[in-house]
């Protein structure tokens, strides 16, 4: 008799564990699939993180660039209201008729063309879908010698094509007044022909078309233009450059 209890206190005790081990079984099995659930849910959400990611990076990346690179005239020197430059309102223009484009000003006053020069490597980190180069007038005031300008000039065209071959560039024509002497401003004017024929580039004739030596359209002092002429020049600007972002888009 006591050997018979012995054995079912024996029984009882293994069933007993035997239970005890299943419901940790159970548990340990419920714990893999939670833990397997937060791993999935947790990669879901970072596969999740990345696709969006990425499509933010490549709406942020889709827009072209245009940069206009100049002296005073594109910085809108005199001007109360910087974005009342003629850059600004190309800028505004493109946002109105819906083109993914990005301006950038890029003037700055005073500016030389070795100036220009010497920064343009800086520049160019950026990406430059359109590159306006728009210098020349403050070496004709400074009576800089027309060889010296014209190789500027190259030397940002040439920086500008071999960083990015792609990159249009459109060059804008200057002008000097009659008063420094017929031969000098010929010879001015001729640069910026000669340099569009030679390289190829798309050309503004006279970026102050229409507005240079018209005392309305110009501030204080002759030479730059107020509100009114910018928005001329603007005209004159975007008359070119709608025929490049047409082929671009």
């Amino acid at each position: 008799m006591l050997k018979l209890k012995t054995t079912q206190s024996l029984f009882k005790s293994v069933i007993s564990k035997h239970r005890n081990l299943l419901k940790f079984c159970y548990f340990l099995m419920a714990l893999v699939i939670v833990s397997c659930g937060d791993k999935m849910n947790s990669q879901e959400k970072e596969e999740e993180n990345t696709v969006n990611s990425e499509s933010e990076v490549s709406q942020t990346t889709t827009s072209k660039t245009i940069l206009f690179f100049g002296d005073s005239i594109t910085a809108g020197y005199g001007l109360e209201d910087t974005t009342e430059a003629f850059p600004t309102l190309i800028e505004s223009k493109i946002d109105s008729l819906g083109l993914d484009y990005e301006v950038i000003n890029s003037g700055l006053s005073g500016e030389t063309s070795a100036g220009g020069k010497s920064r343009i490597a800086w520049v160019l980190k950026q990406d430059i879908d359109i590159f306006v180069l728009e210098l020349g007038a403050n070496d004709g005031l400074r009576g800089v010698a027309l060889s010296e300008t014209r190789a500027n000039l190259q030397a940002i065209i040439d920086a500008v094509q071999l960083k990015s071959p792609q990159t249009k560039i459109i060059l804008a024509g200057m002008q000097m007044p009659p008063n420094m002497g017929q031969e000098y401003t010929s010879n001015f004017k001729a640069i910026f022909y000669d340099l569009a024929e030679e390289n190829e580039l798309t050309f503004i004739p006279f970026i102050l078309e229409n507005v240079g030596g018209v005392k309305e359209l110009n501030q204080n002092d002759g030479i730059h233009p107020n509100v009114e002429g910018h928005k001329i020049v603007a005209e004159n600007v975007w008359e070119v450059l709608s025929t490049v972002v047409e082929k671009e888009s």
